[in-house]
């Protein structure tokens, strides 16, 4: 369902439309996007023009965002714009309503889509989430960036 490996890792307000829905768009100092949609299936318009392997997984993510909340991230995300986990890099924020506020972040680092994919596909496959953090921290504790401050999640 979800394949790893896609891309490299590296304020203004404007409306947009996304299928019939004014959406709202901000573009923020370091360069990501931030945009509102109705919900996980009404994905953002930045993502037009991206491999569809992108959209697949900030949907998985938009899914599933309850999994990647606890997983760290090792783009450098955490210092660089504050990311607190690897949620930060897609979602900016789920309302209470439903809406979510979308990050661009994600679409542009290899880090962050590969972590999301594989914590994901691990939790389909039925691993716990300290379990699948474990693995992450492990997989990613040399020669990547420093991890988000991410708290480790209950077993």
């Amino acid at each position: 369902m979800l394949s790893a490996g896609l891309i490299g890792c590296s304020s203004k307000e404007e409306p947009t439309h996304q299928e019939g829905h004014a959406v709202h768009q901000e573009q923020l100092p370091g360069g990501d996007i931030l945009e509102t949609t109705a919900g996980p299936n009404a994905l953002p318009s930045f993502l037009n023009g991206f491999d569809p392997q992108v959209a697949k997984v900030y949907q998985a993510v938009g899914q599933n965002h309850e999994i990647v909340e606890h997983m760290a991230c090792y783009c450098g995300c955490g210092e660089s714009v504050g990311h607190k986990s690897n949620r930060d890099c897609f979602i900016q924020e789920v309302k209470p309503d439903g809406q979510i506020v979308w990050n661009s972040h994600g679409t542009t680092c290899a880090n962050c889509m590969n972590i999301a994919a594989e914590a994901i596909v691990m939790k389909q496959k039925g691993k716990g989430l300290l379990e699948i953090r474990q693995y992450i921290d492990n997989k990613y504790k040399e020669g990547f960036a420093k991890p988000t401050p991410t708290p480790m999640p209950q077993a």
